[in-house]
């Protein structure tokens, strides 16, 4: 039993090692993927706390004075005091200091910073492979499977002698397999429940069109209701504000931070995205749509509030990404994501070595 386990072992690692590497070195820079993006842009993104934020409509009329004939899409507010808001204009992003009105540049469409960074994830979450199919999440699922089963029966490997600590002094004149073989053991045995934390949600994140309906099905509870139909207005109706519809939002989610609302054209509505103080993602989980011209609230769905299943399904995104816990949990899931890689080279390194050799189990 023991040596089939170890070759069902070895066959998984040389099909999927190198797309759980991938897997890895991605997931390794995504935990940090809005830190990144921040500090390349750091001029533009950080500003000097004032004593109070300009309104949406002062920070609005700033941008469009500045960029004649340009419509304003949206805004990005700051959750955080030394951030700056964003103007989505038509055809670039304007970051203004909410505080003393002050622009301070311009980003016209993704730039660098944003093009290797949605390179990043889409080779994480697909392998860059876009067809009809989707096989490269089908991949990527299947590569999460493979690195559960490789935990497992690294696991059971591993136990009887409990290597746990890289010896040194084992390596021998032209041999590095003992400091293979070691590091294989030692980073595997230290990263082993972090690794597998990763694997097991990222397994379920890949199948979530079959996951969700279960976390609704197992707390009994059913998905929010979707928002209700957007009522006909007269075409001379004056729309409210966003600065208004910010107010409304924060009263149909009390504590709630919003972070993001749309400027609704004909027949659209007010989307605004928040976020509770201990929503640690950085997308939030709260959203409210309002009628722009009653402000009559549409939509609401907090995450403190949203349905167990869906808070289920939040709490699973949130482990892999390492947001659960803020910057330590961030600080653990990147470093773990980053050991795949070397726990598949160690082993690589250790079956090439090994070619011809019985090993000793």
């Amino acid at each position: 039993m023991r040596r089939l386990i170890f070759k069902l072992h070895l066959y998984a690692s040389l099909i999927f090692g190198a797309f759980i590497t991938i897997l890895g070195m991605t997931g390794g820079i995504m935990a940090f993927e809005t830190e990144l993006a921040d500090l390349a842009r750091a001029r533009l993104v950080y500003v000097t706390p004032g004593p109070r934020p300009l309104s949406l409509a002062e920070i609005g009329a700033v941008a469009t004075n500045h960029f004649t004939g340009e419509s304003i899409q949206g805004f990005g507010l700051a959750t955080a005091p030394n951030h700056s808001y964003r103007v989505r204009l038509r055809h670039r992003t304007v970051f203004v200091n909410q505080y003393t009105g002050g622009i301070l540049g311009e980003q016209a469409g993704p730039d660098g910073v944003d093009k290797f960074l949605n390179g990043v994830h889409q080779f994480h979450l697909r392998l860059l492979l876009r067809n009809s199919a989707d096989v490269g999440r089908q991949i990527v699922s299947w590569s999460g499977v493979a690195m559960v089963w490789l935990l497992v029966s690294g696991l059971y490997l591993w136990w009887p002698a409990k290597r746990a600590r890289i010896r040194w002094s084992r390596r021998t004149a032209g041999s590095t397999r003992p400091f293979w073989f070691d590091l294989h053991n030692a980073v595997g045995i230290y990263s082993v429940v972090f690794l597998f934390a990763l694997a097991v949600t990222g397994v379920l994140i890949g199948l979530e069109r079959q996951t969700v309906p279960l976390y609704f099905r197992l707390t009994g509870t059913t998905p929010t209701p979707p928002a209700r139909p957007l009522a006909a207005h007269a075409p001379a109706a004056t729309p409210i504000s966003p600065d208004e519809a910010i107010s409304i939002a924060r009263a149909a989610l009390p504590g709630v931070a919003p972070f993001d609302i749309n400027v609704p054209k004909p027949g659209e509505r007010y989307q605004i995205r928040a976020r509770y103080p201990e929503d640690l993602t950085p997308g939030g989980r709260s959203l409210i749509s309002l009628d722009p011209y009653t402000g009559q609230t549409l939509f609401v769905e907090g995450s403190r509030t949203a349905p167990a299943g869906k808070r289920l399904n939040t709490l699973n995104r949130a482990v892999h990404t390492g947001d659960v816990f803020g910057l330590p949990s961030k600080c653990a899931m990147s470093l773990a994501s980053l050991m795949a890689p070397v726990m598949f080279i160690s082993g690589l390194m250790m079956w090439w070595k090994n070619r011809g050799r019985k090993v000793a189990l």
